[in-house]
This record gives C-alpha cells, sequence and structure tokens, in this order.
C-alpha cells in the first residue's frame, strides 16, 4: 500500500533538515514482503536522504519520494527539536504529519490523532543501520510488523526527551489559538481543582491523591506502534495510558458547559487515581545473562506530594512489563502481568538490544508507562546448526553444503563435521574449517554415511545438529531369479523371491513385480513396487493363468527382467443348487424330493450333491439323508403329520457351495394311538377321585384335541364321565372304600384312537357319622355314668369312641378313650353342673362331636378345709392371753357342696375337739408351755361333717427368763465393766436369750444403754469417783422377763497425768538443782512428787514431797546419772490417807565430769544442755509408739493370715 507522508504548514525547515534530521535510506534490501511507501514534499520544504553509496541528496518540494519498507510497517520519522510527528489514518491511508511543538495544544477534539514517538537528540549521528558493525550481529525481529535493524536506534536517548508530547491537530494553525471557550472553562476548572488538591485539597477529601498538569487524558482509536497503527485500543510506545477516562465529544454532540462540568466533577477521582500510577519510576535491571535478566521497580510515586503516595496507592495494584528488542520506538510485548515488583525476563536472545517499561494498573485504572530502560544481554555459543544438505554425489564422493546458525553475538569462526566413516563406528572429524560445504572423495560406492555438524565462536562449541545419512552412487543389480509360488487363492497368489547375486547385504534394493494376464491381452503390468521379497496379488480372476517377472532396483537403475513363470488361481466354489421341491403326493411315512443343479459351478464339474432334512420348523439339527450325483430322492421312515425341512449343497473341485433355500413340508396326519393308562392326582379321596393323563406318544401327526374317560364298576358297563381337552378331571359322588375302573381315548383332527388299557382306583374310606347326644345318669352326688350308641362307620370299623367332660361347654377334656359305649366318671364335686360330648374314630379319622349333655350332681357335705396356718402374734389384731399356752389358727372356708356350711370342728392334743361357729380363724387355749400340738379343722353343714384337713403342727413358747445377776468386774476412773450370767463374753444370737442392761440418768430414769446376747459390757465416759445406779432384764421367744433389782456402783479417783522430762543444771561444784513441771489440785486432794535417779541398773528415791525442784549434791565426778519424777494424789476415805500415783516422766540424763580450768561452769552447763537436746521430745515420744503399735499390727496380720485364714 502507497503511504504518503505530509509535511504541515511550518516554517522554512532546510537548515533544520539539513543539519539535524537523521538521513533515511530510500532502499531496504527486504524480503518478499516489501512494500512502498511514498514520502510527500510540499512546495519550499527540503527532504534530505542518503543513499547507498554515501552521498547525500536533497529533494525540494514539491515532490513525491518512493521509499521501500521491508515488512510493510511504517518506519519512525526523527524530527528535530521543536517538531513532533503525528501518524493519522483516514480512508485506509496512514499520514505522518511533522507538526511544531506547542505546550498549549490539547488533543480533546481530535480522537483520531495518534501518540508521537520519541524525539531524537540534537546532531545525531548518523543511522546505525548506514554503519557497519564488526562484531555483533542483530537477529531480524520475528512477528508480524516487526522492524528491521536498519530502523533500529543503537544510541541511548538523550537527557530533554519529551516523554508526554500532545499529538496536534490536522485542521492547521487556527486550532491552535482559536480554542472552544466551553473547553477552555473545562479545563480551567480542572486545573483549579487539581492545584487545591496539590496544595491541600478540600476538607471533605483530604486524602486524595495529587493529580498532574502534565497529563495527557486521551484515547486513541488506533494503537500506535514503531511509528504506523494496529487498529486496536492498547497502550501507545510513549508511554500516554488508555485507562477509561471519559472524554468530552466533539462538533455536534458536545454537551452544554453545564453538563461538560458536571462530567469533570464524576471523573476528577479516576484522573487522580490515573496520575498516581503515573508516576512509576525507571524499572531496574540486574543479572543480565545471555538469555535471561532480572527486572524490578518500585511503586508508582506521584512528582507532588510524594511522601504521602503510601498512603494513597491502593493496596491491590497490578503491573504490566512490556519489553521491545526494536529500539524504544519499536514494538512492545508484554510479558508479564501480576502484582509482583520483581520478574525474571527468561527466553531472551544473546547479544541483543532490549527496551522494558512497566506501566501500573489498579481497579481498571491504568497508568502511563515508566520511562524505558535499556540493557543488553551477553554473547554466547552459536546455536545448534541445522543437518548438512546433501548438493551433489558420485559413487566415490558426497558434496555436503550447510547454512550458518545463529551466531549468538559472536561471529562463527569454525564449522565441525564429524562422519561415521560408512561402518556405524562412533563419529570422527572429517573436516573443521570456516567454509560452509565440503566435498568427501575416495568413498566406497553404494555405501551410506552419516554425517552431524556444530558451529564454533569465541565463545565455545555449539550442539551438535541431527544426524543425517547420505548414499554414493553405484551400479544396476543384476537380474534377480524368477519368482515362485507361495500359495495361490481363488483371487490372490502369493510369490516370493530373493536377492539379487553378487549385491552386498547393505545396499537398498527395490523390486518391481510385473504380471501379464493371456486372457487381457495388455501385456505385463507392474503390480508391486518396495523393497520386500514377497508379495500378494489380488482381485484376480479365478482359474485362470498369469505370466510373473520381476526386477531389481537401486539408486542408479533396473536390472533386467527375471525369467518369465506362469501360475494359476484356484477355481471358485459352485453356487447353491434350486430349492427342493416335493414330486407327487406326500405320504404319512414317506415323501420323495428333486432339485436342479446351480446356475454358477465355479469353474469346476459339480462332483455331488449332499441333501440336508431336519424335523420341525425351528430345530437347527440338520441330518444328511442322501450323498450322490443324482438330483431326487426317496425320503422314507418319517413321521406321520410332521413338518419336515429340506436343503441341499453341492462340492466340486472349487470346494462346497452356499446351501439353497430350505423348503418346508409336512407329511400327511393319522388317528392317534393309545394313551397311558390314567393315574391318581395326589390322594384319593373317600367320595372323589381326581385323576391326570399324559398325551398319547403317538398323536397321528395332528394336535390332539380332545379326550373321553369312562368309569366302571365290577360287574358293570364303563360310562362315559369326562369329554375335554384337559389332561386332568375330578370324579365325585363316589362311595368310600370302593373299587372304580377308568378307561380314557384320545382324538385329533383325524377321529378317535383306540381305548387305554384299564386303571383299578380304590377310594378311602371316610370318618364315621356324627354320634348322637350321650345320655348322663347321676348314680350319686359324686358320680355320673355317661352312655352313648354307635354311629355308621362309613366303609372302616370304628375302633374307639372318644368322651369329652368338663364343669364348662367350653372347657371340656377328654376323659375316656376307648370301644365301650358307656362311661362312669367319678370324683364329681357335688351341686355342680357338668358338660359331656362323644366322638367316633374309625381307620380314616375322626369324626364329628356329638351334641353337648348336660348332667347337675346332687348337694353332699362340705369340702376339706385346703388352707390351714397358725397365726404369729405379731400379725394379730388382737394381744394374746398368753403366748406359753395359746395357739392361734386361721383357715379358708371349703366348698360348700350345695349345702351352707354352719359351723367347724377343731381337733388338737389327744384328740380333743372344740367347735365353733361359722368363722376362719380361732385361739385356742389352756395349753402347755413348749408343747407341740398337732391340729385339723372340719366343717359340716346341714347335710353332715365333711372330711378333716390336713394336719399342722404348732408348738406353744416357753416362759420368759429371769433376770441373772449384775456384777462389776473392773472399776476404772472413767468405765465400769460389767458381768452378768455365766455365759461366755461373746454369744452366738441365734436361738439364745437376749439381755437389755439400763442405767439410771441424771433425772432419775433408767435408759437402756445395750441389748444383746453377751454376758459383759464396757460403761465408759464415766466421772471419776461418781456412783451409778444399773438395773438388767433378760427375754427371748417366750417374751421379755422382768427387770433385776438396781445395782450400785462406783468409779475410782483418777491418777495424776504423766509429767515430761525435769530439767537438769549444775548451780554449784558439786551441785546440780533438779525442777520439773507442777500439778494443780485434783478436786481438793494435794499432790506430792517423788524424784528417783538410777546408776546404772540401781534405782533410788531422793526426794518426795509438794515441791517442784530438787538440790543434788555429793554426786560422783565422771558418772552418768538418769533422773525421773511422777505426781501423786493423796487423799483420805475411811480407811484413812491415801495415795494414787501417776506415770512416771521420761528419763533425763547427767554427766558429772572433773573441771580442767578454773573457769566458770558455762561449759559444763553447755554439756548439759546438749545432753537435754539429745533427750527425745513428746511428740517424738508418741511418734515412735504410734510407729511401734504399726509394727506390732503389721506382725499380728501377717500371723493371722498365714496360721489362721490359710
Amino acid at each position: 500500500m502507497n503511504i504518503p507522508v505530509i509535511m504541515a504548514e511550518q516554517p522554512p525547515l532546510e537548515s533544520a533538515l539539513m543539519n539535524e534530521v537523521p538521513l533515511l535510506p530510500h532502499i531496504v534490501n527486504g524480503d518478499s514482503g516489501q512494500q512502498v511507501i511514498l514520502v510527500q514534499v510540499n512546495p519550499g520544504e527540503t527532504f534530505t536522504i542518503r543513499t547507498e553509496d554515501g552521498h547525500i541528496q536533497c529533494i525540494q518540494g514539491p515532490a513525491h519520494v518512493p521509499m521501500m519498507s521491508p515488512n510493510g510497517s511504517m518506519p519512525p520519522i526523527y524530527v528535530p527539536p521543536g517538531y513532533v510527528s503525528q501518524v493519522i489514518e483516514e480512508n485506509g491511508v496512514r499520514r505522518v504529519v511533522v507538526l511544531p511543538h506547542s505546550t498549549e495544544f490539547h488533543p480533546s477534539n481530535h480522537p483520531s490523532m495518534h501518540p508521537p514517538p520519541p524525539h531524537v537528540p540534537h546532531y545525531m549521528h548518523h543511522h546505525p543501520a548506514l554503519i557497519p558493525h564488526p562484531h555483533q550481529v542483530y537477529a531480524p525481529v520475528t512477528g508480524t510488523g516487526d522492524i528491521p535493524p536498519q530502523f533500529i536506534a543503537q544510541h541511548p536517548p538523550p537527557p530533554h526527551i519529551f516523554a508526554d508530547q500532545e499529538p496536534r491537530s490536522l485542521h492547521g494553525r487556527s486550532n491552535f489559538n482559536h480554542r472552544d471557550e466551553r473547553t477552555l472553562k473545562a479545563h480551567e476548572r480542572l486545573q483549579k481543582r487539581l492545584k487545591e488538591r496539590q496544595v491541600g485539597g478540600p476538607k471533605d477529601k483530604p486524602n486524595s491523591p495529587p493529580s498532574s498538569p502534565h497529563k495527557s487524558h486521551s484515547i486513541s482509536p488506533t494503537n500506535v506502534q514503531n511509528g504506523y497503527g494496529k487498529g486496536q485500543a492498547t497502550c501507545s510506545v510513549t508511554g500516554t495510558t488508555t485507562g477509561p477516562v471519559k472524554l468530552k465529544p466533539s462538533g455536534k454532540a458536545q454537551s452544554s458547559p453545564q453538563v461538560d462540568g458536571e462530567s469533570g466533577d464524576s471523573d476528577l477521582e479516576t484522573k487522580v487515581l490515573q496520575e498516581l500510577l503515573s508516576g512509576i519510576a525507571k524499572p531496574l535491571v540486574s543479572e543480565i545473562k545471555e538469555k535471561s535478566a532480572v527486572l524490578s521497580w518500585n511503586p508508582p510515586s506521584s512528582s507532588v506530594g510524594e511522601e504521602d503516595n503510601a498512603d494513597q496507592l491502593p493496596a491491590s495494584c497490578d503491573y504490566e512489563v512490556t519489553i521491545s528488542n526494536s529500539g524504544k520506538s519499536g514494538k512492545f510485548k508484554v510479558v508479564y502481568l501480576g502484582e509482583e515488583t520483581t520478574v525474571t525476563l527468561s527466553e531472551l536472545r544473546p547479544a541483543t538490544d532490549y527496551h522494558v517499561r512497566v506501566s501500573a494498573n489498579c481497579n481498571s485504572v491504568r497508568g502511563s508507562a515508566s520511562e524505558a530502560a535499556s540493557f543488553t544481554t551477553e554473547i554466547s555459543k552459536p546455536d545448534s546448526p541445522a543437518a548438512p544438505k546433501l548438493i551433489n554425489r558420485t559413487k566415490n564422493s558426497l558434496n555436503l553444503q550447510w547454512k550458518a546458525p545463529n551466531d549468538g553475538g559472536s561471529k562463527i569462526s569454525n564449522y565441525l563435521l564429524e562422519w561415521d566413516e560408512g561402518k556405524q563406528t562412533p563419529f570422527t572429524e572429517c573436516y573443521f574449517g570456516h567454509q560452509k560445504q565440503y566435498k568427501l572423495t575416495k568413498l566406497s560406492p553404494s555405501v551410506g554415511y552419516t554425517f552431524r555438524l556444530a558451529a564454533k565462536n569465541e565463545i565455545g562449541l555449539s550442539d551438535l545438529s541431527e544426524t543425517v545419512q547420505y548414499y554414493t552412487a553405484g551400479s544396476v543389480p543384476p537380474s534377480p531369479a524368477a519368482p515362485h509360488l507361495i500359495c495361490a487363492g481363488v483371487t490372490w497368489m502369493s510369490l516370493e523371491w530373493g536377492r539379487p547375486s553378487g549385491v552386498s547385504c547393505d545396499e537398498s534394493i527395490t523390486y518391481i513385480l510385473e504380471v501379464e494376464d493371456e486372457s487381457s491381452g495388455y501385456g505385463f503390468k507392474a503390480k508391486y513396487n518396495g523393497d520386500e521379497l514377497a508379495c500378494t496379488l489380488k482381485n484376480l480372476r479365478r482359474s485362470s493363468s498369469f505370466n510373473c517377472r520381476v526386477f531389481a532396483c537401486n539408486s542408479e537403475g533396473k536390472s533386467n527382467p527375471s525369467m518369465v513363470v506362469k501360475y494359476c488361481t484356484c477355481p471358485d466354489k459352485p453356487g447353491p443348487p434350486s430349492k427342493p421341491c416335493i414330486k407327487g403326493k406326500a405320504h404319512a411315512y414317506s415323501l420323495k424330493a428333486v432339485w436342479e443343479p446351480p446356475k454358477d459351478n465355479g469353474g469346476a464339474e459339480i462332483t455331488k450333491y449332499v441333501l440336508e432334512l431336519s424335523e420341525g420348523l425351528n430345530e437347527n439339527k440338520w441330518d444328511m439323508v442322501y450323498n450322490g450325483q443324482v438330483r431326487e430322492y426317496v425320503c422314507d421312515h418319517l413321521n406321520p403329520g410332521t413338518w419336515y425341512r429340506m436343503r441341499v449343497y453341492c462340492i466340486s473341485n472349487g470346494g462346497q457351495s452356499q446351501v439353497s433355500e430350505i423348503l418346508a413340508t409336512q407329511t400327511a396326519a393319522i388317528a392317534p394311538g393309545p394313551c397311558q393308562p390314567p393315574r391318581l392326582s395326589g390322594k384319593a379321596k373317600a367320595r372323589e377321585i381326581a385323576l391326570r393323563w399324559a398325551p398319547p406318544v403317538i398323536d397321528g401327526g395332528s394336535t390332539v384335541t380332545e379326550y373321553t374317560v369312562e368309569i366302571g364298576e365290577p360287574g358293570r358297563d364303563g360310562r362315559l364321565v369326562y369329554k375335554g381337552p384337559e389332561l386332568e378331571c375330578t370324579m365325585g359322588s363316589l362311595l368310600p372304600g370302593k373299587i372304580y375302573s377308568f378307561w380314557i381315548k384320545a382324538a385329533n383332527k383325524v377321529g378317535y384312537g383306540p381305548r387305554s388299557e384299564k386303571t383299578d382306583i380304590s377310594t378311602v374310606a371316610a370318618p364315621p357319622d356324627q354320634c348322637n347326644t350321650p345320655i348322663a345318669t347321676c348314680k350319686a352326688a359324686t358320680c355320673v355314668q355317661v352312655s352313648w350308641e354307635c354311629p355308621l362307620s362309613n366303609g372302616s370299623e370304628v375302633t374307639e369312641f372318644r368322651l369329652e367332660f368338663g364343669g364348662m361347654e367350653g372347657c371340656m377334656q377328654v376323659i375316656y378313650c376307648g370301644p365301650a359305649l358307656s362311661y362312669e366318671v367319678k370324683a364329681l364335686i357335688p351341686a355342680t353342673a357338668y358338660y359331656c360330648r362323644v366322638q367316633a374314630v374309625n381307620a380314616a379319622g375322626p369324626g364329628y362331636y356329638s351334641d353337648t349333655a348336660i348332667c347337675m350332681t346332687p348337694a353332699s357335705v362340705p369340702a376339706a378345709v385346703n388352707v390351714l396356718q397358725v397365726i404369729d402374734e405379731d400379725q394379730l389384731e388382737i394381744i394374746l392371753p398368753s403366748p406359753s399356752t395359746c395357739l392361734a389358727i386361721q383357715w379358708e372356708e371349703p366348698c360348700c357342696h350345695g349345702s351352707e356350711v354352719i359351723g367347724y370342728n377343731i381337733e388338737y392334743g389327744d384328740k380333743q375337739i372344740a367347735a365353733v361357729g361359722k368363722v376362719t380363724s380361732a385361739i385356742i387355749e389352756d395349753l402347755q408351755p413348749d408343747t407341740s400340738y398337732r391340729i385339723r379343722v372340719q366343717a359340716f353343714n346341714s347335710i353332715g361333717a365333711g372330711p378333716f384337713s390336713h394336719s399342722i403342727k404348732a408348738k406353744t413358747k416357753p416362759l420368759p427368763p429371769e433376770p441373772p445377776h449384775l456384777e462389776c468386774a473392773v472399776f476404772s476412773y472413767q468405765s465400769l465393766k460389767l458381768k452378768w450370767g455365766d455365759g461366755h463374753s461373746k454369744a452366738l444370737t441365734t436361738g439364745s436369750t437376749q439381755y437389755t442392761l439400763q442405767m439410771e440418768d441424771k433425772f432419775g430414769r433408767f435408759v437402756s444403754i445395750y441389748n444383746g446376747p453377751c454376758h459383759t459390757y464396757k460403761v465408759q465416759r464415766l466421772n471419776e469417783s461418781s456412783v451409778y445406779n444399773f438395773q438388767i432384764q433378760a427375754y427371748n421367744d417366750a417374751g421379755e422377763g422382768p427387770f433385776s433389782e438396781v445395782y450400785t456402783f462406783t468409779t475410782t479417783k483418777s491418777p495424776p497425768p504423766p509429767l515430761k522430762a525435769p530439767r537438769v543444771q549444775i548451780v554449784e561444784e558439786n551441785t546440780c538443782e533438779i525442777t520439773w513441771e507442777a500439778l494443780q489440785p485434783m478436786k481438793g486432794d494435794a499432790i506430792v512428787y517423788t524424784l528417783q535417779i538410777i546408776v546404772g541398773r540401781d534405782t533410788e528415791q531422793v526426794y518426795k514431797g509438794p515441791a517442784t525442784s530438787f538440790h543434788f549434791t555429793n554426786f560422783q565426778t565422771n558418772c552418768e546419772y538418769r533422773f525421773k519424777v511422777c505426781a501423786g494424789r493423796q487423799y483420805q476415805d475411811a480407811v484413812g490417807m491415801q495415795e494414787l500415783s501417776g506415770p512416771y516422766s521420761p528419763t533425763v540424763p547427767f554427766s558429772s565430769q572433773r573441771p580442767e580450768s578454773a573457769s566458770s561452769s558455762s561449759e559444763t552447763t553447755v554439756e548439759l544442755t546438749k545432753v537435754n537436746k539429745e533427750t527425745l521430745t513428746d511428740e517424738q515420744f508418741a511418734a515412735l509408739i504410734v510407729v511401734g503399735f504399726a509394727v506390732v499390727s503389721i506382725l499380728f496380720a501377717f500371723i493371722i493370715q498365714y496360721f489362721v485364714i490359710k
């Protein structure tokens, strides 16, 4: 397509274009995708270019300069400072307009303009594409719309590049100065609000991000990359943002100023966020390698208010990384989308200049791209080259050629070619040099050689290419041997042949098999071409001859044909014969079948025919009935009225044919044969017989439609009792126990067959008939005689009768089974109604029961008393006068037997009888204590006395015991141990006398303190020297005895308590003082103390008196003494002054030693103190006693466990 480049009206730029515009080539060598770009030079303007020979050519306008684009893309137009280039597409034609730069221009009314490309510096050097580069080779960028290396800038951008240039209008300079008034007002309001946000913003939005006055908010309908449009709404190469910013409509569709202001207010937050996202800094490239690099960047920041950027930037922010290898104005490709701020760029090309930039996106608002960061990947070893290609070959040489691979940024210096020398051995070097072709000579003919290739530069050797095999030329192979036949079929033949003699096994040989059909007249035709030594020819004519020959071929040509051989295909199997048919009439036992030969004999004569016969229409079993060359056959020994199926097939040298169509025919039918005798179905009954039978074995070839059954009695002719199609029937109204004869006949459509043999069947006997109502006669009050008559036996003699008898009609029981016609029932209850019925039984079973008969027995004396028992004293409501001389009994009233009971007779002792009235309990008095009696009771009524009840044994209680003598066994100051009787202290409670011990309290009342069988009791918690009164009572089963007289006992005085160990202290040189604790007087009694000294095993009393200390003198030196003290209670009684001593205190040791110096007795005092410290305290002594008791208890428990329990 032609793309005119138009220069807009501007001041003359001859000097600027001559001195500052980089020169563009007018012809660029490219591939077949080249297209012509037409540059239009306006009048008064000059267009300067550099030719291929290096000369500068100036073209004055008006003129049209044609230029070549290698890939159809728009080349970058480099303009001097102060000017911008803008690409405009109208009606499918793209134009580049060069305009002067103006900061007052806003592209809001020109949406079709594209963002400008970046500017180039002043006095830019020659384009690098026109300057040869000695060391680096830059591979072309692949993909649609890529720019060739001639248009890639190889110099870094200057520091004063205008990154945010605004597009200019196409409608002349008047549009720059005469803007729409409403647009100016809206722009002024927006600028005012942006400045307010930069200073502090409104109070209601203190945290809103600041906006930039240099930001361009334009959305282009097309995407400009590398200076040309792609027709897609994506980001432009200059970094302007195409986020969701609403534009004001232009022309007639533009809104009023009021609506325009409201739209600006609604988009203010989006514009502020877009301004914040556009503040992203230039990314940092690190860890640059041959095919990878690490890219990192910081989150976006605004030029105003950067200290609040961390608070204004949203938490969820995505980043888009784009990269270009065709210069900063080239096509950028998206390589990363995500939230990370560090990515690794991989799959890069070595020694290639890359430009990368980053843009931020948040909530569908996209910021402009950052400044592009440039870096160059490191050089590497070459890529793996392609396999070498064969350009020429002879019998003794191979000429190979290859192409240079990607050099990895360093020029390829040498190539390494390896081969296997045609021996399939490990590869060896055959060439190493900088040439791209090599010829191998002195090779063997018809031999395959394998090659592989590698390239080398200053970095190292590349990977080896894929292996490839080429063969040298050879001679035509000799004629092979004639093919021979392996196997032949009807339409195919399998042939094989051998390799030509004298041919190497490694040489590749192919074969051509030619076949001639003599009947066709077309000569030989190739049927196979391949390297196999066998072939199967298909789709041949049957039973035909074919001439065959074979050729051997290699890369040099085809050999002479082999000897011609002739082989024949086999004949085919014949076609099926015609459908067989019946000749004449079909008889009952035979029929004659005929058929015609097949229409196609398969190329061979028919040798025989086979006739098969199948009985039935659905059977799959076929029987061969004929085998021969005759085409008719008589089938005999058939069944009458039976369907048969016939089929026939033939056999020739070609094989067996298919079977013919099947003929179905039926023989003539006859009357059915005799049936089997009928048999009994189930069991015979008394008055009916069920018969069943099977169909006749021979149905005569026709379905049996009817059966007849005849019955006959001995001496009588048979009569018809059944006629129908069923195979069973039931005959009723027969007599039990009688023999009957039966015959059966079957009939089909021809007629009835003969009668079957006779079957004799006897009916079974029936149970007897129902008996008449029995007759019951009362012989006594407890005896009834029942009689009955014998009913009809129904063919079997009655063997027994069953009599049921009972007091209720529904609860009668069988009381008799036997052949008698009467039975006497005894042991009945007088004045009671009884029911009875009878049943007859024979061999067939029991008959029905007779009707029920009722009889009433007369009244009688009462029945015997069933329940008689002695009543315990605690169960009586009244108190017995004397349990030792009285017994209370109770019974239940017996049955009166029709006459009311008026009294009872009680028999006890030596048949002493006591009569009582109509009661059920009585008390028998004036009995002997502790005596056993047998007692029974008899009831009587107006008729007489009934029988006595069973006797029971009862015993009167003994007399209560007398109180025992009470005495005190042990006296103590706080307890008294009392003893009574002559028994043990602990007696068994079973059957022994119990005792009740009572003590008088302070109110003068006696209170029970003990109940039990023991003879001793210890009363504790008493006061010392106090008087107590006691009384005792004995009781047993006979009752409680009287209380004894009152016994008086007095507790003793309590001894003084034990004292603590005395304290010993030396007062003088030969004197020590012993002190002890003092006790209070006990109930006015004086307390005296006794002090004893222990020397060795001797004990001596050294003091007795009321004092609590004693001075001990004249003790021996170097001798050990022990002191102990006890308290005594002195009291006056009738005898005189008495003294009650308490226990001694623990001993205290004292050791007397000779003084060694004239010092004071402080050391002795210290020694005595130590001795006193060694004496056990009261708590330690008590603990020692507890431990001793525990050890003794454990020892006793062990002894009891071992010696007593075990």
